[in-house]
């Protein structure tokens, strides 16, 4: 069984706009500073693309992790799907979704996982790692939206 949530930002940035921030490496490791992520192969900087992947190390519960996501589909501006090729989780799928409206732009964040701890894992899978991951996409959104969050 998986874990599922969706995390929605809006802010008066433009769609297209909002769409190169969530796919920039660099953009990505100012936000995900307090877990000292860095990009240490594949694209390592600038924008990602469909088909291109990306190795990030991080440091989550005090604990280095390491993984490798490609981006899997893409359809600008509209949406792109980066999924876990190698690295910690079983199954790892994010779906990030922009539309534009005369108030502004919403992006949704999809995101399904599993981890590979089996039965009893289930429980730490949604209780702890389901909102620690929520967390941190909420806080990375903050960083994209640029102060700018409406709702």
């Amino acid at each position: 069984m998986a874990v599922y949530f969706e995390c929605r930002t809006r802010t008066l940035m433009p769609r297209s706009e909002l769409f190169d921030l969530a796919r920039s490496i660099d953009v990505h490791k100012d936000s995900m500073a307090q877990s000292h992520e860095e990009a240490v192969d594949g694209v390592t900087s600038g924008l990602i693309s469909l088909g291109e992947e990306v190795t990030w190390r991080a440091r989550h519960f005090g604990v280095p992790f390491q993984m490798t996501s490609r981006i899997t589909e893409m359809q600008m501006p509209d949406y792109f799907v980066d999924e876990q090729v190698k690295g910690p989780f079983r199954r790892f799928r994010h779906v990030h979704e922009f539309s534009q409206d005369s108030a502004g732009t919403t992006m949704v964040d999809r995101i399904e996982f599993a981890t590979p701890f089996g039965p009893i894992g289930r429980v730490v899978e949604k209780l702890l790692l389901g909102r620690y991951l929520q967390r941190l996409i909420e806080t990375r959104n903050r960083h994209l939206a640029g102060g700018s969050d409406l709702q």
